[in-house]
């Protein structure tokens, strides 16, 4: 059974500096590979010596991605003349060639892995390399190779042809008949199955302890199928899939460690380490649990080079995989037919290697085996066709598509159409054809967008005289097949279908003057795919899918028909992809500057609507858009936009983006916003606080003259001026009785001492703050509490009651709803000690909070009723248990001396 040959280099031709040939024996995501001397002479020759001599049956090829050669030479030797100077061409027999690409397709971003068939003896391998293909970044003229496979079996009795016998004599006394068709499919009914782990692909795709892990598993499930235990083989297998997926993870986990190491970001490196730790150790424990591994499994492999390796009956070995790089994505080429054989050979079976986005078209065609016959023996190249690159598992592909391979070598015609693809394609294969429709299902991706361009090309040919039926026929048909296309993962396959669109739209209809309901047809059958693929992951082709979108809303033709904008207002569903949302917002938010709401399938109902929804997305990007979708129609429809949205108030604004709304629709209306009105309150308030202190710095010195008058009158008598303490509002005298200017109250007890005791404890109109101790008017208190007090922090403002409560009362005191609401204070003063609302003005706080019908919770009061009690009756007391009668120490007034400053008094 064929298996990896391992090899070492015995010489080069030459080499660049750090890129020997010796490169090409290490597999691995990072490896350099060969690459040839700056503007060296050409050919360019590597000889490899394999460990045995073998039959070659397979040989790989990675190419560079822009150091590619024209043209590669294959030669086999039984050995090499001494000192191998000078090389004998003799003594090596010439396999062919193959050819590279010259990877413009994919602007040299993609390797190609070439896989060629042969059926050669020996032990000495020569590679011959032809002048590069010249592109921009090849400066230097250089060829190189990444990395090279060998896979064969040992030949080390007789010729081939007498192994072939024995095998089959053997296989006949055994009575494994190779022949029998139940066989055909299995591992067991070919002896030329090649194992996919040996493939290069496998190599450079896949983690090394990983890889290991899979091949010991395999060997353990093949075991299992010998001794017939297939519930373990079963297990097994499944097993080795989901490890393989593990691999590729951990392989470009890898790559992207290693770039970070190379941009000397050691801290993302760091971070990769670790994730790649976490994540292996997450697998292996669930290995562990369903008892699949053990301790010797998963000891990682040495980071060597590839030894030269012994054969052994398995056609699994134990040198260790390598990881595959995100970066080097490369086609890579299907069984191709083998050098000189009349019939292809069977493909390889076994477990499939991944999906691709492409296969290539049968191996060989008629018209290349002619070609074969006519050339000399030496000229014939080996055949050999390509199939893409495995789909990156990423959510998020990078800008080129893993697809998007170049076109390689493939020639002759598309597969012929399958019988599902017949019975589905059926109408468009009775009007465009089958060999059209073919290449429009191949496999191929050049298959696929050539004949998309074909029919394009043979849709602006049509005369115009052509019967109206038989257009319509071939407009539906060729959207089928545009339909289909608008789903390809390739970007040049997906760009051709766009191209063909645009062309029937704005082209094909008019020229043969066909009725709207073809071009509604042709845009109620593409805009829903369409609309998917603004959801793929590649960014290229969301911006491709999204822009064409658009363009095609604005054809004239379209437009009209208004089926492109109901399309974008359906409600977002809650489980599509967050690509797939933000597109859709992105693509109504320009296509209603482009079309408004007037006639044009836009309306303000479900534009609103689908708006306002919009803003309960889970995506931040998509309640954004939403955000300026509304304030755009609100520059339109002004009130009519109001009628969607919640009220502006306290508690709608609390919503970020309602609040950001609203400020919107201030600005523009040329209103001043919230922030705008509170910043012309604080500088309101800034400036009445300046003009007060200029009023106090006045009195004070009217004080202090007053006091000096008084000590001059009154020498004995102590100064009431209470240096360094806070001024108090001077006296106010009516005759020859003190006056209060709170309350009116006039008393010959109102001297200095008397007054500020009065303040202190007696006056109806004031009281003291329970957390900072300081006096204040009972009017003012609630601003007090939310702006000066000391205490202020702990305070919130109920919206319902406009009073202040502690912090951590308020949101029970919010859901009770038990609080009086207060009315506008235009409308109504509001009393912060009994709750109620009263008549508004100065006056009204008097009646209020003095009066014998009024406000029932000021404490104050008592001290009244205390003076009108009977002898024997003892004091009251205020709330906090201090006799309202005791007389207290010295008590400075507060700053502010009018009646209506609302300042605040501090016992010192």
């Amino acid at each position: 059974m064929p298996h990896k040959i391992g090899f070492v280099v015995v010489s080069s031709s030459g080499h660049e500096d750090g890129f020997s040939a010796r490169e090409l024996m290490i597999h691995a995501p990072t490896v350099s590979g060969w690459r040839s001397p700056r503007f060296c002479q050409f050919p360019q020759e590597i000889v490899l010596q394999m460990v045995e001599r073998c039959r070659i049956r397979k040989l790989q090829l990675l190419a560079h991605q822009y150091m590619i050669p024209s043209k590669v030479e294959f030669y086999v030797s039984e050995s090499l003349p001494e000192y191998f100077v000078p090389y004998q061409a003799e003594r090596f027999r010439r396999l062919g060639y193959v050819s590279l690409c010259d990877n413009e397709k994919t602007g040299c971003r993609a390797r190609e892995l070439k896989s060629v068939y042969v059926d050669a003896v020996g032990q000495f391998l020569k590679l011959t390399f032809h002048e590069n293909h010249l592109n921009k970044y090849n400066i230097y003229n250089q060829v190189a190779l990444v990395a090279v496979n060998i896979i064969g079996d040992p030949a080390d009795f007789g010729d081939e042809s007498n192994i072939t016998s024995r095998e089959k004599l053997i296989d006949h006394y055994l009575g494994h008949n190779t022949e029998d068709p139940a066989l055909e499919g299995t591992c067991t009914g070919k002896s030329d199955y090649i194992s996919p782990l040996d493939d290069l692909a496998f190599d450079m795709y896949q983690d090394p302890e990983v890889a290991q892990i899979i091949r010991k598993l395999d060997e353990r499930k093949r075991e299992a199928v010998q001794k017939e235990r297939y519930d373990y083989a079963k297990k097994l297998k499944q097993a080795i899939a989901d490890l393989q997926k593990v691999g590729e993870r951990l392989g470009r986990y890898e790559v992207e460690k290693r770039c970070a190491v190379e941009k000397e970001d050691y801290d993302r490196a760091k971070e990769k380490q670790q994730q790649m730790e976490r994540f292996r150790s997450q697998v292996y424990e669930q290995l562990r649990l369903h008892s699949l591994v053990d301790a010797e499994l998963v000891r990682r492999p040495p980071d060597l080079p590839l030894q030269p390796l012994a054969h052994s009956g398995s056609p699994r070995h134990q040198q260790p995989a390598l990881s595959r790089p995100r970066e080097d994505r490369a086609p890579e080429s299907l069984r191709a037919e083998p050098f000189l054989q009349e019939k292809p050979p069977a493909r390889p079976l076994g477990p499939p290697q991944p999906a691709t986005a492409d296969q290539a078209p049968p191996a060989v065609d008629p018209h290349f085996r002619t070609h074969l016959q006519a050339v000399p023996y030496d000229e014939r190249p080996l055949p050999a066709t390509q199939k893409q690159p495995v789909a990156a598992l990423e959510p998020e592909k990078s800008d080129w598509d893993s697809s998007e391979a170049p076109r390689g070598a493939a020639t002759g015609e598309p597969e012929p159409l399958t019988e599902k693809a017949l019975r589905e394609a059926s109408a468009a294969v009775d009007v465009l054809g089958e060999a059209l429709v073919a290449g429009a299902y191949s496999k191929t991706w050049s298959y696929r967008e050539d004949a998309l361009l074909a029919l394009c090309k043979q849709l602006m040919q049509m005369p115009t005289g052509a019967p109206k039926e038989e257009l319509k026929n071939v407009l539906r048909a060729s959207i089928f097949l545009v339909r289909r296309a608008v789903r390809d993962l390739v970007t040049p396959v997906f760009q051709a279908s766009l191209k063909l669109l645009k062309m029937i739209i704005t082209q094909y209809i008019p020229k043969h003057k066909l009725s709207k309901l073809e071009t509604a047809h042709c845009v109620e059958r593409t805009v829903p795919v369409l609309l998917t693929r603004t959801g793929d992951s590649s960014a290229r082709l969301r911006v491709i899918a999204s822009n064409f979108i658009q363009e095609m809303a604005l054809f004239k033709e379209v437009r009209s028909l208004q089926i492109i904008p109901p399309y974008l207002v359906q409600p977002l569903k809650a489980n599509s992809s967050a690509h797939l949302a933000m597109s859709q917002m992105d693509l109504l938010a320009r296509l209603l500057r482009d079309l408004g709401t007037g006639n044009t399938g836009f309306t303000v109902d479900n534009v609103m609507k689908f708006s306002v929804s919009a803003l309960e997305h889970r995506v931040y990007e998509v309640r954004e858009t939403a955000v300026r979708i509304i304030l755009d129609m609100y520059k339109q429809h002004r009130a009519f936009i109001l009628e969607y949205l919640p009220p502006d108030d306290n508690t709608t604004r609390k919503n970020v983006l309602y609040k950001t709304i609203f400020d919107g629709f201030a600005k523009i209306d040329g209103r001043p916003t919230d922030a705008d009105t509170k910043a012309q309150k604080k500088a309101a308030t800034e400036e009445a606080e300046k003009r007060k202190k200029e009023e106090i710095k006045a009195l004070q010195g009217q004080l202090a003259v007053l006091s000096e008058i008084q000590a001059g009158v009154q020498p004995g008598k102590v100064s009431a001026s209470f240096p360094g303490r806070r001024c108090r509002p001077p006296r106010q005298t009516h005759g020859r009785l003190a006056l209060c200017i709170f309350c009116g109250e006039r008393s010959e007890s109102f001297t200095e001492e008397g007054l500020d005791l009065h303040y202190w404890k007696q006056c109806l109109m004031l009281t003291r703050c329970t957390c900072c101790r300081q006096v204040v008017e009972i009017s003012s208190l609630t601003e007090h509490l939310l702006t000066e007090c000391d205490k202020k922090d702990g305070f919130g403002k109920c919206y319902r009651c406009n009073e202040a409560v502690l912090k951590e009362e308020l949101p029970r005191h919010i859901k009770a709803k038990d609080c009086n609401p207060a009315k506008p204070e235009k409308l109504a003063n509001r009393c912060p000690l009994c709750h109620e609302n009263f008549s508004p003005g100065e006056e009204a706080w008097k009646a209020h909070l003095m009066g014998p019908a009024g406000c029932t919770m000021n404490l104050r009061k008592t001290h009244v009723l205390h003076k009108a009690l009977p002898p024997g009756k003892g004091p009251a007391t205020t709330k906090s248990g201090t006799s309202v009668s005791k007389v207290g120490s010295k008590i400075p007034t507060p700053k502010g001396l009018s009646k209506s400053s609302g300042r605040t008094y501090t016992k010192r």
